[in-house]
């Protein structure tokens, strides 16, 4: 499968940080391509990121657990014929799996971040990744340690630039002493604001950006959801507590309240939620994360979008910042949130 190198230069672009590169206002997320949404169709993805990258699109995430390589693999191979400095590949790294796929804790020791990154190199048959991130904080190992050892890749050529993920206001301030931050993945949307009180002010103050994830909330905000709808055994979303009975006719309510701010300004609701998270700042760029051309085109849709600060309040007054039901993650997952402390 060729790709074509004729891309677009229409969408605008961001930068990630005071440090880092620039980048396409909105990226495109690639886990579900390999994970944790049930089955993904292989020759599906690949077109879409060939979509998203002839569209302009050229920040592509991915995790090196996400499948346990296959994604990298997935990248590696939509990639192929494309000249490498067209695109910025962001990679997490640190969450180790079983053979099952059963989480078994993070490792964040330098000599683990060396081993890991040797290894996404070579799935992504690259010789850099442009950057570079802990999934997860690992509370064994001081996050100075961690970053270090980013440090000394990104000295080595491997490594453009160095983000964070999930962290919390103390370790990001801990890890910025030790280098420089390009940006802090986290996720953000209109039913996930927790880091609008303390972290983003922190990562403004520090000249980081934010690349926010979940903007769709997992896809309960993407007016494509309903609660007739179950989530296979093998996804993600079959463990949420946003999508358990109670909290989720509960949530979908304010999908609705969403809806008719979306139909009145002649947009889709996934669209409203998009172009919500780009209007929070020239510091933020969503994550899409599309896992088919169609929902691709119309998550590029809330480019065009702009709210007025009467349609913002809206929207807010729709959806409040506390309104949503559940959280984020079980509780489990949440315990290992060091941006939820």
């Amino acid at each position: 499968m060729t790709i074509s190198t004729n891309h677009t230069s229409s969408i605008r672009t961001r930068q990630l940080g005071r440090q880092g590169q620039q980048v396409s206002a909105i990226g495109l997320g690639c886990m579900g391509m390999s994970d944790l949404y049930g089955p993904a169709d292989r020759g599906e993805s690949i077109a879409t990121i060939h979509a998203a990258l002839d569209a302009g699109i050229n920040l592509l995430d991915t995790g090196d657990f996400y499948g346990m390589g296959h994604n990298e693999l997935l990248i590696q191979e939509a990639l192929q014929n494309l000249p490498r400095e067209q695109v910025r590949i962001s990679v997490k790294f640190g969450a180790m799996r079983d053979p099952q796929g059963n989480w078994i804790g993070m490792d964040g020791r330098p000599a683990a971040v060396k081993n890991s990154l040797a290894y996404t190199l070579k799935r992504l048959g690259t010789d850099h990744i442009d950057v570079y991130r802990i999934a997860r904080l690992d509370t064994q190992v001081p996050i100075e340690e961690t970053i270090g050892a980013m440090a000394d890749m990104v000295k080595a050529g491997y490594v453009r630039h160095i983000g964070l993920s999930e962290l919390g206001v103390a370790n990001i301030r801990r890890a910025a002493s030790v280098h420089a931050i390009s940006d802090l993945q986290i996720e953000y949307s209109l039913f996930s604001r927790g880091m609008e009180h303390e972290i983003l002010p922190v990562c403004r103050e520090l000249g980081i950006a934010v690349t926010a994830y979940g903007v769709l909330s997992r896809g309960l905000l993407s007016g494509h959801w309903s609660a007739e709808r179950n989530a296979s055994i093998q996804d993600f979303r079959s463990i949420s507590p946003r999508f358990q009975d109670g909290n989720l006719e509960r949530n979908l309510a304010l999908v609705e309240a969403l809806r008719s701010i979306a139909t009145s300004k002649g947009i889709t609701v996934a669209q409203a939620a998009i172009a919500w998270v780009l209007a929070q700042g020239e510091d933020i760029i969503p994550l899409v994360g599309a896992r088919r051309r169609d929902r691709l085109s119309e998550a590029l849709g809330a480019l065009d979008v702009e709210f007025s600060p009467a349609e913002l309040q809206a929207i807010d007054a729709a959806i409040p910042g506390n309104a949503v039901a559940g959280e984020r993650y079980n509780a489990h997952a949440m315990a290992a949130l060091d941006s939820e402390r």
